[in-house]
């Protein structure tokens, strides 16, 4: 009797599509704040660099929220776990919308920043009971091809109709697609989705990991030296290159094609380069955007500029959750939450690092800063390597 393998590579489930939707829905939300920072500081009349910081709490929540509620949540099915979170989104972004002061709005924010924190993490942790073992890595960059189709689209719409027809629309359109991405989760994520759950033991495993805490910690850094200039993208060209709400969402739509090329390109080959190589080119591209940053005098040049930077943006993310499950496929719930604490910590620091420097007069020196943080993410990654 003769046994044959079945070599014939079998499609992605449609719940991935519902997944990367769903991401997308979240990208979008988190990206709004940086689009409609100008709207926001005018509308709510607080000062840009203020307005900044609901960036930086709202990404501390989420790094807190992350692995907390990674054990909080461990035993919920995912069906009922990521529409109840979406569907949380989406209502608080309506809520948003209705608030008459910088403090209202503040608070309703920060708890709707909750959503990422589950989300996100939660959705890739559960792609390995989705995907065969040999399709996980491209399933979990697919998923994450939701934050780069919002950088394409999310950001740029937010920037325009919070330019063009005040930032409040810009919140109920995210809104109403977070009832739409609800529906569309709980109709296509099967019953009974439920990773082992996250003992005190895995903990220790993960965080005694030197491999893993290194990979992290290079997260945490990239995330810092891209926001320390991302998070004021919109006040830095409105103050450099005079640009109006249409051209700067062009500009965002610009860097979020080449965001969306660069997840797709990482999403394709993740299995073939390997995940540490995939983040040492991802990362490399953004530092060397920092690097040429000063050129970009015009709106041309700083759109050529921002080509690598956009190419690694999100790759480097997907690349980064792709290579934590393959140091610790079982661990994947604990060390892709604590990766998103990283990211979103980074995000804090790097958005509050540049908002003191604007406070100070600084904001064309936003770029050095990024690029050091970049450089030493570099550095740290190379290291992560070695100690597998």
């Amino acid at each position: 009797m003769t046994s044959t393998v079945d070599t014939t590579k079998k499609p992605m489930p449609p719940v991935l599509w519902a997944l990367l939707f769903g991401n997308f829905v979240i990208g979008t939300g988190v990206m709004a704040v940086p689009g409609t920072l100008n709207e926001l500081s005018t509308s709510l009349q607080v000062p840009v660099a203020t307005a900044g910081q609901l960036i930086s709490v709202g990404a501390l929540l989420i790094c807190l929220g992350a692995p907390l509620f990674a054990s909080l949540v461990a035993g919920w099915d995912r069906r009922r776990l990521l529409t109840l979170t979406m569907l949380w989104y989406a209502v608080l972004h309506l809520v948003c919308a209705a608030m008459p002061t910088f403090g209202s709005f503040f608070l309703v924010r920060v708890l709707a920043m909750v959503s990422p924190a589950v989300f996100t993490p939660q959705a890739a942790a559960c792609v390995g009971l989705l995907v065969a073992a040999d399709q996980r890595g491209k399933a979990i960059t697919m998923v994450f091809l939701g934050w780069s189709v919002a950088s394409v689209l999310g950001m740029p719409i937010a920037a325009w109709t919070g330019g063009t027809l005040g930032w409040r629309s810009t919140f109920i359109v995210i809104g109403v697609l977070g009832l739409i991405s609800t529906a569309w989760v709980w109709r296509a994520m099967p019953n009974g989705i439920k990773p082992p759950a996250l003992s005190w033991n895995d903990w220790r495993r993960v965080l005694g990991s030197k491999a893993l805490m290194l990979c992290v910690a290079v997260t945490a850094l990239y995330s810092a030296g891209q926001f320390v200039l991302f998070a004021y993208f919109a006040p830095y060209f409105k103050t450099t290159l005079a640009l109006s709400p249409t051209q700067l969402s062009l500009l965002f739509a610009w860097f979020g094609l080449f965001g969306f090329i660069g997840n797709l390109w990482m999403s394709n080959n993740i299995d073939r380069i390997g995940a540490p190589k995939g983040v040492f080119v991802a990362v490399s591209g953004m530092a060397i955007s920092m690097l040429l940053w000063p050129v970009g005098d015009t709106i041309i040049l700083a759109a050529l500029i921002m080509v690598p930077w956009a190419l690694g943006c999100f790759s480097s993310n997907s690349a980064q959750q792709s290579r934590l499950v393959a140091l610790g496929p079982t661990l994947a719930s604990a060390s892709i939450a604590l990766n998103t604490s990283a990211m979103y910590v980074g995000q804090a620091v790097g958005a509050a690092s540049g908002g003191w420097m604007i406070s100070h007069d600084n904001m064309s020196q936003l770029h050095w800063m990024g690029l050091a943080g970049l450089l030493l993410s570099l550095a740290v990654s190379v290291g992560a390597t070695r100690s597998k």
